[in-house]
C-alpha cells in the first residue's frame, strides 16, 4: 500500500514537473512569435535589438542568480577551464544562437526557424558521430530519416523544385539549430557545480558585451513605436526570465529527461501564434512537415530518457 502512496505521489510530481515545462515551452513559443513582429513589422535592426536583449535579460538573470545563490556566481571563474567554457558558450553557444535565430526568422518566419532550431538534438547525433566516432544505432537512424523528410515537406510544401521560406532564412535556421545543439553541450562541464541559471546568466551577459562591441546600446538607436517597446521587453521578460523561470521550477518535481519530453509545444504554439497574429500563410504539406519534426524528436527523446532510466535502474 505504502509503495501505492509512493508511486502515485511519484507521478504527481512528475505531472507537476511536465506542466510548469510546459508553461516554458509556451512562453518560448509567444517569444518566437513576438520576435517575428519585432525584427519584421517593427523594423529594428538585428545588431542593436540583441545588444538590448542580451544585456538587460543578462542583468536581470545575474540579480536573480544573486539572491538565490549569493556568493555561488563566481564559481564560473574558478579555473581557467571553467573560463574558457563559460566564453565557449557565451560564444558559439548562446549568442551564435540568438543571432542566427534572429536572423532567420526576420528573413523568413517564426514558424519555419523554430521547427529549424528544433533539430537541434539530431545535430548534437551527427557531432557525436563526427567528432567523437559515436555510431548510430537504428532509433538515431529512423529519427534522422523521419525529420529530414519532414524539413524537406516543411521547406518545400512538397515541392522539391522549390522552397517555401528564402534560402538566407533556411541557412540561418540550420545555423540555429546546429548553434542550438551547442547551446546545450558546450556548457554541460559547468552544471555540476553551478546552477543553470548562473550559467545562463553570465552567459547572456558576455554575449552582450560582445554584441555591444559590435553595435552599442546608445548608439543607432532606431525609431521605436510603443509596440516595438513593449515587444522587446515582452521577450526580454516572456522569452528568457519567465520560461527559465519556469524550467528550474518544474526541475523540483520531474527529470530533465521527463520535462524534455514537452519541448514540442515551443514550435507548436510558434506555429500556431503564427497563423492567427501574423497571417503566416502555411500548407496542408508544410503541417505534415513539421508535424513530422516534432514527432521525430519526440521519439529520440523518449527513447533517450528511457537509456537513461534503464542506467540508473542498473546502477
Amino acid at each position: 500500500m505504502k509503495y501505492e502512496v509512493d508511486k502515485l505521489s511519484s507521478n504527481k510530481n512528475i505531472m507537476k514537473g511536465i506542466l510548469w515545462a510546459t508553461l516554458a515551452s509556451a512562453f518560448w513559443g509567444i517569444s518566437g512569435t513576438i520576435l517575428q513582429f519585432v525584427s519584421q513589422d517593427a523594423d529594428i535592426p538585428a545588431g542593436w535589438f540583441l545588444s538590448v536583449r542580451t544585456l538587460f535579460s543578462g542583468i536581470i538573470l545575474l540579480v536573480i542568480s544573486a539572491i538565490a545563490y549569493r556568493g555561488e556566481i563566481f564559481n564560473v571563474f574558478k579555473d581557467r577551464k571553467s573560463i574558457l567554457c563559460i566564453l565557449g558558450y557565451a560564444i558559439f553557444g548562446l549568442g551564435a544562437n540568438l543571432l542566427s535565430f534572429f536572423l532567420s526568422v526576420q528573413t523568413g518566419n517564426a514558424a519555419s526557424a523554430t521547427i529549424l532550431q528544433y533539430l537541434a538534438p539530431l545535430f548534437i547525433l551527427l557531432g557525436g558521430f563526427f567528432f567523437m566516432h559515436r555510431r548510430p544505432n537504428r532509433i538515431d537512424l529512423l529519427v534522422f530519416v523521419i525529420a529530414l523528410v519532414g524539413v524537406v515537406l516543411s521547406i518545400t510544401k512538397g515541392d522539391i523544385s522549390e522552397l517555401s521560406i528564402p534560402p538566407v532564412s533556411l541557412f540561418w535556421g540550420i545555423i540555429s539549430g546546429i548553434t542550438a545543439g551547442c547551446y546545450v553541450v558546450i556548457p554541460r562541464p559547468l552544471m555540476s557545480d553551478n546552477s543553470p541559471l548562473t550559467v545562463l546568466g553570465w552567459g547572456t551577459l558576455i554575449a552582450s558585451l560582445f554584441f555591444n562591441l559590435h553595435q552599442p546600446v546608445w548608439v543607432g538607436v532606431p525609431h521605436l513605436t510603443t509596440g516595438g517597446v513593449i515587444g522587446i521587453g515582452a521577450i526580454v521578460i516572456i522569452g528568457t526570465v519567465l520560461p527559465f523561470a519556469c524550467l528550474l521550477h518544474s526541475m523540483k518535481f520531474a527529470s530533465s529527461a521527463d520535462v524534455s519530453l514537452v519541448d514540442a509545444v515551443q514550435p507548436v504554439m510558434t506555429f500556431i501564434l503564427s497563423v492567427m497574429f501574423l497571417h503566416t500563410q502555411i500548407s496542408l504539406m508544410e503541417v505534415v512537415g513539421s508535424a513530422l519534426v516534432v514527432v521525430a524528436i519526440y521519439i529520440l527523446q523518449n527513447y533517450k530518457r528511457k537509456l537513461s532510466t534503464k542506467d540508473e535502474l542498473e546502477s
